[in-house]
């Protein structure tokens, strides 16, 4: 497929479409709104621009255009095109492009790595000889198309890791195991390898070690300059899949294990998925019996739950306190009444109007040390608009309780069976024989609640790693962060105009900028100034990386982590 072939048909005509005298046209790349973002941020990750310029501008252009017969690249573009199009279309453009011998394009770029707020240019694009005005937004789909994707991941990804860090400082975990905690497991869920090699690649830059995809680590080597031998560029575990728990039969899944931990694996990190059939009886009998073989090895053994809701797998049910106050008075009933207001406030504020009706909640709250469950029958009533009313109550069971297992859920269970240490903060941290990791529906929004949980729970953040997959990564588009090229500057006839677009049926969003644009920084902030002047377009933060099939600037894995971990 040539390189001259990746944009929509639409740029086939825009050279003869550009007012007369036209030979400058000046363009950016700029995440213009985080108006449909699925993670807290204020801006965008920049990363994959030199990836795109290596493997697209210079190395796909050098193979299926320059260094191919003129006539072959140029008649295989004329019927394409043509064809699409109804008539036949001038090509002599494209027969002096080939004649140039290469790209005749600059492209200044903010280094990446680096957050870049909203509405602030991440690169821009300009072409570099006058008759090949026409490039540079030719260009646009393409660089669209490759770039959204690894932007979108790293941003994803900065988000997951400042809730890591964040989480870590409160609880006392140790911030470096950050970099493992958020596992990438996106390989399978993306739009075929090229796209799982850039987004994987775009997490391993964001600071990420942890990682199941090895085309990004390929990438990172190939394209900016890592070394697996001498850095960490991504690493993961030995581990199952279910095909091979399945194989050593149910009937003698105990001995998988066993297998697993003691011979295959005796020493080192090994994870074993464990809900292939009952995954309650795999921690509280399984790894009950086999406690002094895990604790004997050099190593961990890593439980990976796959099935029913993360949140709860990982930290048991949701469990209320009772305040301290009311269990001091060391009475059952203080605690009992207690709980049955509680209950009848959240049914309260939960009545609709003008309805009435009878409810039997039954609630397990913790009181000290102590976990008490109550049956509660409840009579509600919503007279007027104003008041909501619970006309009679009252406690039907009331008893204390020790919990099961899926109500402790498994970082508790794991704690029951093998102990473990205490941060500085007072936080609970697994013994470093055992672990657990759960990679299936994660979300944002449920690392957030698993990490609120354990803390809650008096367990540190670093009691798991969470396996982000295509949900995460996926479940987005361009217009996730509103990314688009646009041009804001052109030179016609010798003068510079300014482009620009305001449209009146837009909310403000697609707005742009006007003329040549400068990329200042403030308290490490950067920051838009448009309509500068041809001498202060050349200075600010934006710097050339490419020009006329050349990349000028390079960057690296480890430059590029530096910049991201500053953030």
């Amino acid at each position: 497929m040539s390189a001259l072939h990746q944009k929509d048909s639409y740029k086939v005509n825009h050279k003869d479409q550009y007012a007369p005298g036209t030979t400058k046209i000046y363009s950016n790349f700029t995440a213009r709104s985080g108006k449909n973002q699925n993670i807290p941020t204020d801006g965008i990750c920049f990363v994959g621009l030199q990836h795109f310029i290596l493997d697209y501008l210079i190395e796909d252009w050098d193979y299926s255009f320059f260094t191919r017969s003129i006539d072959r690249v140029v008649n295989q573009y004329q019927r394409r095109v043509s064809n699409i199009v109804g008539y036949k279309v001038n090509v002599d453009h494209i027969r002096a492009l080939h004649k140039l011998g290469y790209l005749p394009i600059e492209i200044k770029a903010l280094p990446e790595g680096s957050m870049v707020p909203y509405g602030v240019p991440m690169l821009t694009v300009v072409n570099t000889k006058p008759e090949f005005f026409w490039v540079t937004n030719m260009l646009e789909s393409v660089l669209s198309a490759e770039l959204w994707q690894p932007i979108t991941s790293a941003t994803t990804y900065m988000a997951y890791k400042k809730l890591g860090l964040r989480y870590a400082e409160l609880t006392g975990a140790d911030k470096e195991f950050v970099r493992y905690q958020f596992h990438d497991f996106g390989f399978r869920g993306m739009a075929g390898r090229h796209a799982a090699a850039s987004s994987g690649f775009a997490v391993l830059a964001a600071g990420a070690y942890g990682t199941d995809n090895i085309p990004a680590i390929d990438l990172a080597e190939d394209y900016y300059h890592a070394d697996s031998d001498t850095e960490i560029v991504g690493v993961s575990v030995p581990a199952t899949e279910h095909s091979v728990m399945c194989s050593g039969t149910k009937e003698d899944e105990f001995e998988t294990y066993r297998r697993l931990i003691t011979e295959i694996y005796p020493s080192g990190m090994v994870s074993i998925v464990s809900d292939t059939w009952d995954f309650w009886q795999v921690i509280t009998d399984y790894l009950v019996r086999l406690k002094s073989d895990i604790m004997a090895r050099d190593g961990r053994v890593i439980i990976r739950p796959d099935s029913g809701d993360p949140v709860e797998i990982l930290c048991g049910i949701d469990i209320p306190f009772v305040p301290a106050k009311y269990v001091a008075i060391d009475c059952l009933d203080s605690i009992k009444n207690y709980m049955l207001n509680d209950i009848e406030s959240e049914i309260r504020n939960d009545t609709p109007h003008g309805e009435c009706g009878e409810d039997i909640v039954t609630r397990i709250y913790k009181a000290g040390d102590k976990y008490y469950k109550a049956k509660v029958e409840i009579e509600w009533n919503r007279y007027d608009k104003q008041y909501y009313y619970v006309d009679n109550s009252r406690v039907l069971e009331f008893e204390e309780v020790e919990l099961s297992p899926e109500q402790k859920g498994l970082i508790e269970c794991l704690w029951d069976i093998f102990g473990g240490t205490l941060t500085e903060n007072g936080y609970k941290v697994l013994d470093t024989h055992i672990g657990a990791i759960y990679g299936d529906s994660i979300t944002y929004k449920r690392a957030e609640e698993i990490f609120r949980r354990l803390e809650q729970k008096d367990f540190a953040s670093s009691n798991v790693v969470l396996g982000i997959g295509s949900f995460s990564f996926q479940y987005v588009t361009r217009d996730t962060h509103g990314m688009a090229m646009k041009s804001t500057y052109a030179e016609i006839n010798g003068a510079g105009v300014e482009i620009f677009k305001d449209p009146k049926t837009d909310n403000g969003i697609k707005k742009s900028a006007k003329g040549l644009l400068m990329v200042t920084q403030t308290d490490g902030v950067y920051k838009l100034v448009d309509q500068v002047s041809v001498d202060q377009e050349r200075h600010g933060c934006l710097e050339t990386v490419f020009k006329d099939s050349q990349l000028v600037k390079t960057t690296t894995l480890a430059e590029i982590r530096a910049i991201t971990d500053k953030v």
